[in-house]
């Protein structure tokens, strides 16, 4: 799509410090597409359609309201999330189309530890048998994306019980490690660079 595309790995960072990089990155005079990489400390992010009652109990978890698409989610170590700074008004992708991709591209990157997926209708993001295992969600402005997507690997997931996840009263999560015990997230974060090269 681009022949300036960079991958950066950024290792375990806070959220907002992170979330105010993308955003003066997608302001640069010369912008290029960039992917980055990285695990958050733990928070609770809530997207711009997101209700507040659907933090059921922080129990102490920051809690940011954030600027990307979609309802409440948990980050925290041992989560692979990957930001794309893209210029989608050059490259003639649309919200629709984006979002579709990066759902095939977690298909493949899960069929690479023989994890079957599937998509809901209307609720963006990965499942594996009903439970959540990746989430997407994205921002566009002035033609260029940011924000991304984030797949559990090997995390505490009991934060998300504190929670109703993207707004969805009993929705389940689950992760790669649960259901492929060889899975480490660095190994999935270089499937990921090797799988999103020829899409990007």
């Amino acid at each position: 799509m681009s022949e300036n595309l960079t991958f950066k790995s950024l290792g375990l960072r806070d959220y907002d410090g992170v979330w105010q990089s993308m955003k003066s990155h997608i302001r640069e005079e010369n912008f290029k597409n960039e992917i980055w990489f990285l695990e958050h400390t733990p928070v609770f992010t809530l997207g711009t359609a997101a209700d507040q009652k659907h933090i059921l109990n922080a129990k102490g978890i920051p809690v940011i309201q954030s600027d990307r698409g979609g309802e409440v989610t948990y980050h925290g170590p041992g989560q692979l999330v990957i930001y794309f700074m893209i210029d989608v008004k050059r490259s003639k992708l649309g919200p629709k189309i984006l979002v579709k991709t990066l759902q095939e591209f977690t298909k493949s990157l899960l069929k690479e530890y023989s994890i079957d997926s599937e998509f809901i209708d209307g609720a963006p993001g990965v499942y594996v048998n009903e439970k959540k295992i990746a989430s997407i969600g994205l921002r566009i402005s002035k033609g260029k994306t940011y924000h991304g997507i984030s797949i559990n690997v090997d995390m505490d997931l009991a934060p998300f019980s504190y929670i109703n996840p993207c707004g969805c009263e009993g929705l389940k999560v689950t992760q790669i490690k649960d259901l492929n015990n060889k899975a480490n997230i660095k190994d999935v974060e270089r499937l990921a660079i090797k799988l999103l090269e020829p899409i990007f």
